[in-house]
């Protein structure tokens, strides 16, 4: 393949994270690949965004399918996961090894990467909200990878208040409906922008 064919061809990223990846709720149309991908298409880019989401999935969950999720025609990989770990107050130091595994995993099959960050509640005490939150910009420090600080980010800033936050939210209080899921793809866009530029070079 010649250097220009192989220019022609589209940055392929994997976003490999839970339900919030994978659209738990939504329509196929209305979920966070699909959004995010017609949100790409617009903005222009040469890209085809997979779904690697799996509701429920921990961080050890992610770890044990990062391998084969990175196929040789993944270029980037979005890591968007930990929300069910905190969910079921499991222990930060796992999750933190587990999200380095999988880091590990990007770094050997040569991809470019962005860390979704997270910051967790204080309901399972000071010292495991520090512990916890001090895991995503650490190891993007130590991979030297950009961390985009929250999945709901976007929303946050969007609406201010928890009220109007709420209407952004399907019933269970955790999943964003459609127009949510709306917001914190305009919000991620840009990030995800940079992530393909890193990858076509």
């Amino acid at each position: 393949m010649t250097a220009g064919a192989a220019q022609a061809e589209p940055v392929t990223i994997a976003a490999l994270g839970d339900s919030l990846t994978a659209g738990y709720g939504l329509s196929a149309e209305t979920g966070f690949v699909s959004q995010l991908q017609a949100w790409l298409d617009a903005a222009g880019a040469d890209v085809v965004v997979i779904n690697a989401g799996v509701s429920g999935d921990t961080t050890a969950g992610g770890l044990s399918r990062a391998a084969w999720t990175l196929t040789p025609e993944v270029d980037a990989m979005i890591v968007a996961l930990g929300a069910n770990d905190y969910l079921r107050a499991l222990d930060p130091v796992a999750a933190r090894t587990n999200l380095a595994g999988i880091l590990d995993a990007g770094v050997q099959a040569d991809v470019d990467m962005l860390l979704i960050g997270m910051e967790v509640g204080s309901n399972y005490g000071p010292d495991y909200k520090a512990e916890f939150d001090a895991i995503f910009p650490e190891l993007a420090e130590d991979y030297a990878i950009p961390l985009y600080p929250d999945w709901f980010t976007g929303l946050r800033d969007a609406v201010g208040d928890q009220a109007s936050f709420t209407q952004y939210m399907q019933g269970d209080g955790l999943h964003p409906n459609a127009e949510g899921v709306s917001l914190i793809v305009e919000a991620m866009g840009p990030a995800i922008l940079d992530l393909i530029a890193r990858a076509e070079r």
